[in-house]
């Protein structure tokens, strides 16, 4: 009988989220990829460090086992990287004793179908056009900052997974934000009053969530393996239409914070968010200082690209 991925919490990542690929990207970026290929095979006894998506994918793997959760959750890699130059990536998980035994290795060609394929609720990777790519096909995908990479060691151990989202373009379709982008502010807070009672249409993070608040419902609030928080530059009044919003989508959200333009990275630090998912590069990399950030690309539509802050 084929192994059943409906009901799991499939999680894909590539090679450089979770681990420190920092001196080989450099290579491939400098010297290609049969430069880089070489690289790997001549060093594939030697263990890779783990990236900035380590301990997360750790303590999702960590879920199954829970009483009740066997299997709940699936990484698979999901890499450019051919079979030939995969062994240094597989030794490192078995040396980590990651429960990571599915692989998609593509060998440079685009990994999209296979995230389909795959049934993938969350892609986290490094490479911006992959990403890119599974938001445009309505994946939940997040770039996760690479720029320094934040060593986990044993204190860092994970007994509650704690996941922060932005709100609008991200858990939330960005109608809303567009308004405030084009007529500003005033309008924003007017258009948000007055649809207050009418839900907002999901972003690309929607199903992620309820696939999360699936989990929690589960378990008593304080013993659930995942908290999450909503950390938001909305404030009153346009926070009650969010409110209603994930009412309606009967949908848990343990923490919230409507900050109206305060920075997020305090409170990220404060909340110790295991990963925060945020739309725009100004939020996620102040955050990624402190905690792991992922920036999350506004879906194309027919080639066209969506202009978004620095």
């Amino acid at each position: 009988m084929a192994y059943d991925l409906e009901n799991r919490l499939v999680i894909g990542v590539s090679s450089r989220a979770l681990f420190d690929l920092t001196a080989e990207n450099e290579i491939f970026q400098s010297q290609g990829v049969e430069a880089y290929c070489s690289y790997q095979v001549e060093h594939e006894k030697e263990l890779l460090k783990p990236g900035n998506g380590f301990r997360l994918v750790e303590a999702l793997l960590n879920i199954n086992n829970l009483p009740g959760q066997e299997g709940r959750v699936e990484v698979i890699i999901m890499s450019h990287n051919s079979p030939d130059t995969s062994l240094r990536v597989f030794n490192s998980i078995a040396h980590y004793g990651l429960n990571i035994s599915r692989a998609v290795l593509a060998s440079g060609a685009s990994l999209t179908p296979y995230l389909e394929a795959f049934n993938t609720d969350l892609y986290l990777s490094a490479d911006e056009e992959d990403v890119q790519s599974a938001i445009n096909c309505g994946i939940a995908a997040g770039i996760i900052c690479c720029d320094e990479i934040r060593m986990p060691g044993k204190q860092d151990e994970i007994s509650q997974i704690r996941i922060a989202f932005d709100g609008d373009a991200v858990l939330f379709s960005d109608e809303s934000e567009q308004i405030y982008r084009e007529k500003g502010l005033e309008a924003f807070e007017e258009n948000e009053r007055m649809q207050a009672e009418n839900p907002l249409k999901q972003g690309p993070f929607a199903k992620f969530l309820k696939t999360i608040s699936d989990i929690q419902k589960e378990f008593a609030p304080e013993q659930a393996p995942i908290r999450t928080a909503l950390v938001t530059a909305r404030s009153a009044p346009a926070h009650e239409r969010v409110i209603r919003t994930l009412r309606a989508w009967n949908v848990r959200i343990d923490e919230a914070f409507f900050l109206g333009g305060i920075s997020k990275t305090e409170v990220l630090r404060a909340f110790g968010a295991h990963i925060f998912f945020d739309d725009q590069a100004v939020h996620t990399k102040p955050a990624s200082e402190v905690v792991p950030s992922a920036r999350v690309p506004y879906k194309q539509e027919m080639g066209k690209e969506r202009e978004r802050d620095p």
